[in-house]
C-alpha cells in the first residue's frame, strides 16, 4: 500500500501558491484494508475514504471507461493492480496530473511540470473528449491562471471545438456546469473563462441567453475591480438581458435564488440606476422603493455595485447619490404622536413625503 498526494495540491506546490486543500490517491489497496485502518467510506460512485484524524480525502486508484455519452457515462474500476500512472492518466490536464511520494519526490508522467513553465493548459490524453465536464473545467482554469499567462494548448482547444461539435457538450448536467460556472465567475479572471469558452464555441451552446461582446466583458471585468461577489458579477454579466431570458437560463441551470432575484433586479432597474445623478428627490425615493432598498439594504449595495460596474465599463464615472439618498431618506423617522394618530396608508404617505424632502435637502 502506498500514498501519493495528488492534483491541485501538487500543482499550487509547483506554483508557489497557497495549499488549502489536500487530496490522496491510495495505491495497492482494498476497501477492507482502507476500513480496518479507521478511514471513513464517504464516496458514492467509488471509494473515498477520511483519514481518521486529518479528514482528507484519500481515494482508491481507478480506471474509468467510457460506456455512454455525457457526464454520467462512466463506469469505474478499481482493484489494488491499477497503478499510480493509470490513476492520473484519467485526469484532465497536466498540470494537475501530478504526484508526490511520501519522501518527496515528484512523478509526472505527462509533462505537468513542464507545462506550468511554458504556462499551457494541455490535456493529458484523447480520453479528454470523454467527459464535457472539461470544457468548463478548462474554462476555470483559464480563469484561475490568466495572471500568471496561461493560455489552452492549441491541440486541447481543437479537442473542445470537437467536443461542441459533436455535441457531447450538451450531455452536461446543469448543477455541475452552473458550479463550474459559478467557481470561475469568483476567480481574478473570470472574462478569460468566458473567453475560453466563446473561443471553443461552447458559450453560445450552453448560455445562449448571453451575448459574449466587449461590453459585457468589461462590465464583468469591472465588477471584478470592485471587489464584487459572485453573484454581481452574474448580475453584471446578465443585466442587459431581457427578464425572460434571464429566468430561462437560470431555471435551466439551476441557479441559486439569491442569484436569480438579483439579476432579474439589475435587469429591471439597471437604466434608472445609472441616470440616477439626473432624477428629482420623487424619483429617487421611487427608486429606491423599488429596489426595496430600506428593508434590504445589502441587496441594494449590491445592485449599485451591478449599476457602477456597467456604467464604468461604458466609460461613465461612478456616482454615490444613491448611497447617500437612501442613508438620508432612512433616517427619516415619525414621531410616536403622529404615528398613534394616522392609519396605515397616511403613515406611508407621510413617511414618504418626509424621505422625499430629506432627498431634497441633501441635493441641495
Amino acid at each position: 500500500m502506498q500514498v501519493y498526494l495528488v492534483g491541485g495540491a501538487v500543482r499550487d506546490q509547483l506554483l508557489g501558491r497557497p495549499v488549502t486543500e489536500r487530496d490522496w490517491v491510495v495505491i495497492g489497496a482494498t476497501p477492507q484494508q482502507m476500513e480496518q485502518l479507521g478511514y471513513r467510506a464517504v464516496g458514492r460512485d467509488f471509494p473515498v475514504y477520511l483519514h481518521p484524524q486529518t479528514h482528507e480525502e484519500y481515494a482508491l486508484a481507478r480506471l474509468e471507461r467510457k460506456v455512454a455519452p455525457g457526464y454520467r457515462g462512466f463506469t469505474t474500476v478499481f482493484s489494488p493492480d491499477v497503478t499510480l500512472e493509470q490513476d492520473l492518466e484519467r485526469r484532465d490536464l497536466t498540470i494537475n496530473a501530478m504526484a508526490r511520494a511520501a519522501d518527496g519526490t515528484l512523478i509526472d508522467p505527462f509533462g505537468g511540470q513542464g507545462d506550468i513553465t511554458h504556462h499551457l493548459l494541455r490535456h493529458v490524453s484523447a480520453a479528454f473528449v470523454e467527459d464535457p465536464v472539461r470544457v468548463v473545467r478548462v474554462a476555470r482554469f483559464a480563469a484561475r491562471f490568466a495572471h500568471l499567462g496561461f493560455t489552452v494548448a492549441p491541440a486541447t482547444r481543437a479537442l473542445m471545438r470537437r467536443m461542441v461539435e459533436n455535441g457531447e457538450i450538451r450531455a452536461l448536467v446543469p448543477e455541475r456546469l452552473w458550479r463550474e460556472l459559478e467557481r470561475a465567475l469568483a476567480e481574478c479572471n473570470p472574462e478569460a473563462g468566458f473567453d475560453c469558452l466563446h473561443d471553443c464555441g461552447a458559450l453560445a451552446v450552453l448560455i445562449p441567453e448571453l451575448p459574449w461582446d466587449a461590453a459585457n466583458r468589461a462590465a464583468l471585468q469591472a465588477a471584478v475591480a470592485l471587489g464584487a461577489d459572485t453573484p454581481v458579477r452574474f448580475a453584471a454579466l446578465l443585466a442587459t438581458v431581457g427578464a425572460d431570458d434571464i429566468g430561462a437560463l437560470c431555471e435551466r441551470l439551476r441557479v441559486p435564488s439569491d442569484y436569480r432575484e438579483l439579476a432579474l433586479a439589475a435587469a429591471a432597474l439597471l437604466a434608472r440606476l445609472i441616470d440616477a445623478a439626473h432624477a428629482s428627490p420623487e424619483h429617487l425615493v421611487a427608486l429606491l422603493e423599488a429596489a426595496d432598498a430600506f428593508r434590504r439594504p445589502r441587496r441594494f449595495a449590491q445592485l449599485l455595485q451591478v449599476a457602477q460596474a456597467r456604467a464604468q465599463s461604458a466609460g461613465e464615472p461612478p456616482s454615490e447619490l444613491l448611497s447617500a439618498a437612501l442613508g438620508a431618506a432612512a433616517a427619516v423617522a415619525l414621531p410616536r404622536e403622529q404615528m398613534q394618530a394616522l392609519k396605515g396608508p397616511e403613515i406611508a404617505a407621510r413617511l414618504r413625503a418626509g424621505r422625499i424632502e430629506a432627498v431634497r435637502e441633501l441635493l441641495h
